[in-house]
């Protein structure tokens, strides 16, 4: 930035609006909204643990919780591997698998690969949430297609699939 005398310093890019607009932003943004409307879908459904979906309804299950939700494989994983696949740190993921063990959606279990490591699986009312999960995230899915119309979404699908896979 450049100043002179008592001047205002004059910033380095005259459209500042860039820092609001750029792809990274929005792709923050649209996650976002997308997380929300899922949880609030969680939160009225019926398929949802009566206990959990109150727990989303009082704003308890947040886009955190989603993590195990979605990187948690059915049949299971060590804590270091759902850490890193939901780009977070280990002891974040540990508190928030503890959370999740107390709600009854997951459980430790021994791995039977290494007698010293345990797993995290879901259980039968983590299962139950899953279903309302990808219903929830179906319903969203829909809601996107007729906000933007289906041949911006089919663009919009194609082009983050492409992204996320490093084409390009």
């Amino acid at each position: 930035m450049k100043t002179t005398g008592n001047q205002t310093p004059s910033p380095p890019y005259p459209d500042d609006r860039w820092r609001q607009t750029h792809l990274g932003r929005l792709l923050g943004h649209a996650m976002r909204r997308f997380d929300e409307r899922v949880l609030q879908l969680m939160a009225a459904s019926e398929q949802a643990p009566l206990a959990l979906s109150n727990l989303a309804a009082r704003d308890k299950v947040g886009a955190a919780h989603i993590h195990i939700t979605r990187h948690l494989p059915l049949e299971g994983a060590r804590l270091t591997e759902l850490a890193q696949w939901a780009g977070m740190s280990k002891q974040a993921m540990g508190d928030l698998v503890d959370q999740c063990a107390a709600w009854a959606l997951v459980t430790r279990t021994p791995d039977p690969r290494d007698a010293r490591a345990r797993r995290i699986v879901f259980t039968a009312t983590g299962l139950d949430w899953l279903a309302a999960f990808r219903d929830a995230v179906a319903q969203a899915e829909a809601e996107f297609r007729a906000a933007v119309g289906k041949d911006v979404a089919t663009v919009v699908a194609l082009g983050l699939e492409a992204y996320a896979d490093g084409a390009g």
